[in-house]
């Protein structure tokens, strides 16, 4: 049996030379953790505008974690990291999405954010990225928008629940599909299965109460099985 090396390059070889290939130190990221999170963050919300029907290039989303951080850095600026898009089908939802830095968001924290959006009237929701807890005053302040708006820690958006591989496909239905469900059925909403507005499903695709999921599940115990659950 051959022993294996470690040439000066960081290469895995063998005693006549033969290389082996990169040995695991090549697979150690060796940039900052905090653009790390800011990249996977940012690509999650941009995949979660997507999927809600917001016109966002393949093209941003695809972006590397290198070319991310040519463009932004070990410590990428905030600000630079918003994201602002309109919905294919209907241009006048507009969607604002803005990271918070580390620290407790206060309500001059939300002051300030509501001094750098600009046409504000024409904003149909913001999505705001925390690191960290937010008062009662800020919520409170964010209360006063005219718009919807949406919290989410930067943790629940390091990695795209949709994308695991035990979550069944989720389909959101239109009010048309949603009435031919129930028509078909005979059912009222009340008696479809309930999923309650909180659920990290319903926020990604920022659901309202009364919108009806379409749960399609695969699997070798599953089969193809579909079900409908209702927000509430």
């Amino acid at each position: 049996m051959k022993k294996e090396a470690m040439d000066v390059d960081g290469a895995d070889t063998d005693v006549d030379g033969e290389s082996l290939g990169n040995c695991l130190s090549s697979f150690i990221d060796n940039g900052s953790i905090e653009s790390h999170r800011y990249y996977l963050a940012r690509r999650t919300a941009l995949e979660m505008l997507r999927d809600r029907g917001f016109a966002v290039p393949n093209s941003e989303i695809e972006v590397s974690l290198q070319e991310f951080r040519d463009k932004h850095g070990q410590k990428p600026e905030i600000d630079n990291l918003r994201i602002s898009s309109l919905h294919k089908d209907d241009p006048s939802n507009k969607v604002l999405v803005l990271f918070c830095g580390p620290h407790i968001v206060k309500v001059n924290v939300i002051r300030a954010i509501a001094t750098q959006i600009v046409n504000r009237d024409s904003l149909s929701r913001l999505i705001l990225v925390v690191q960290n807890k937010i008062t009662s005053q800020a919520l409170k302040a964010v209360g006063l928008f005219s718009f919807k708006v949406e919290i989410f820690q930067i943790t629940d958006l390091l990695v795209n629940i949709t994308k695991h591989e035990c979550k069944p496909k989720h389909q959101v239905l239109t009010d048309e599909e949603k009435q031919s469900l129930l028509k078909k059925y005979n059912l009222d909403e009340k008696q479809l299965p309930r999923m309650l507005q909180k659920d990290a499903i319903a926020r990604y695709f920022g659901l309202e109460k009364g919108q009806v999921l379409k749960v399609i599940y695969t699997g070798e115990l599953t089969q193809l099985h579909t079900s409908y659950r209702c927000v509430w």
